[in-house]
């Protein structure tokens, strides 16, 4: 260190003073201003970037949110048309049954008609049947009585005999 003391120049001294500070005044004019202004430029870049990241990130809450209410907004309507489903359902079902009880009642109703109707009609028939055998037989009987005369007053006289019960 003494060796620099010991040669040390005022003159040089200057310049290299003269130097330094056009070196300073050159740099802050060409270079200063251009670093500087890229470092600003990379600050805002870096700024519009987080403040366009923390848009985008309230944005996706937002559709976040928007999202939870469509989709239980989405399950409410679904679980209303499942219960309306459900009670159309129960409804034609109970609808059904009453509508076949109905239907089985008045088929009922009908069968006991047409049985009433084909037994009336049997009985008719046997009433029918059973007064033409009736008459026959009794026109047999009195076709055998009446040949014989002595017969035929002892019909008579039951007959009379019979209208004085009655």
């Amino acid at each position: 260190m003494e060796k620099l003391i010991n040669q040390f120049e005022l003159g040089l001294f200057f310049w290299q003073i003269v130097i330094f500070v056009g070196l300073i005044l050159l740099l802050k004019k060409f270079a200063w201003k251009p670093i500087l202004d890229a470092v600003n430029e990379r600050e805002q870049g870096i700024k519009d970037a987080l403040l366009s990241a923390e848009a985008a990130r309230k944005e996706m809450q937002d559709l976040t949110a928007d999202n939870e209410r469509i989709i239980q907004e989405a399950r409410m309507e679904r679980d209303a048309l499942l219960k309306e489903a459900r009670e159309m359902k129960e409804k034609m079902i109970a609808d059904s049954k009453q509508e076949a009880q109905v239907q089985g009642e008045k088929m009922i109703a009908q069968a006991k008609a047409a049985i009433e109707t084909e037994k009336n009609a049997a009985m008719a028939e046997l009433k029918s049947q059973v007064s033409t055998l009736s008459l026959s037989i009794a026109e047999k009987l009195l076709k055998d009585e009446l040949s014989n005369k002595e017969a035929q007053t002892k019909l008579v006289e039951k007959m009379l005999g019979d209208v004085k019960l009655n």
